[in-house]
Order: C-alpha cells, then structure tokens, then sequence
C-alpha cells in the first residue's frame, strides 16, 4: 500500500488506513479517491499530493 503527503501542510494519506471517518474504508487506493476530493487538513486538491512511500 502507498502513502501520499499533502505538499502544503503535510498531511499524509496512507492507503492501508484510509480515512473512515470521512467514509474512506481502509485499503482504499489513492487512484479511487474522487478527483474533487480536498486535504482534510487545508483543503487543498488531489494535485498538490506526491507519493512518499511504498508499504
């Protein structure tokens, strides 16, 4: 599973863990995040993610 960091406030978004609180299931893949999806943390888009690491 891959972990992508938001590139302005560093939130990290790990694939194996999800975000089931904003109804992402854990094991969710990047790729099936919607396109409109927005950093829970400053509200950035989807671009400003890199990925930082293969688990």
């Amino acid at each position: 599973m891959r972990k992508w960091e938001c590139i302005v406030c560093g939130f990290v978004y790990d694939e194996e863990q999800g975000l089931p609180e904003e109804g992402t299931e854990p094991g969710t893949p990047w790729d099936e995040i919607p396109d409109d999806w927005c950093c829970p943390e400053c509200g950035v888009g989807k671009e400003d993610f890199e990925m930082i690491g293969i688990g």
